[in-house]
């Protein structure tokens, strides 16, 4: 079965795939009030980046070259979310003692602080980033976001090469 997926019905699985991790993730903050830290927020852009370019991969329905186009920064999408998760599970991993101070919000650093240092603080973490607010099967959200980045970009990686060969 798999072998027959092609790559614009597997752009169009990805499209709803990254559409629902959102919303769920919209859901947990807006029905199940439980806040979104920093690396949260990093995560969300990451899966609406992915989503985004594999609607543009559905809607243009490319030739090889632009397909390897897409391919890559959807890939680029997905690593990056991979790498903002794994900081977010190492956070949450460190011993009580060793984890950072809690800072100000997401919104306040950047109507105050300049760009880089807003970026230079999400990526270094805070005590909320440490705190596991939401788990399932023994997995906290970061967990399952990072499972998710690395699935779905290597399928895709997959599921084009595979294709591109023919």
């Amino acid at each position: 079965m798999l072998n027959r997926i092609t790559p614009r019905p597997w752009y169009l699985f990805a499209v709803l795939c990254c559409a629902s991790l959102f919303g769920f993730a919209l859901y947990n903050q807006y029905v199940s009030y439980v806040d979104p830290c920093p690396l949260c927020i990093l995560q969300r852009l990451a899966f609406l980046s992915m989503g985004v370019i594999a609607l543009l991969a559905v809607i243009h329905n490319p030739g090889r070259t632009g397909l390897l186009i897409y391919t890559w920064l959807f890939v680029l999408g997905s690593t990056a979310g991979a790498l903002i998760a794994g900081r977010h599970i190492w956070l949450q991993k460190l011993p009580p003692e060793l984890v950072p101070e809690c800072g100000p919000g997401l919104n306040y650093m950047l109507e105050t602080l300049p760009l880089t240092e807003v970026l230079s603080k999400i990526f270094y973490g805070d005590g909320s980033c440490a705190e596991v607010k939401w788990e399932f099967l023994g997995m906290s959200m970061p967990m399952w976001t990072f499972a998710w980045y690395v699935g779905l970009g290597l399928v895709t990686l997959w599921v084009v090469y595979r294709t591109a060969k023919r």
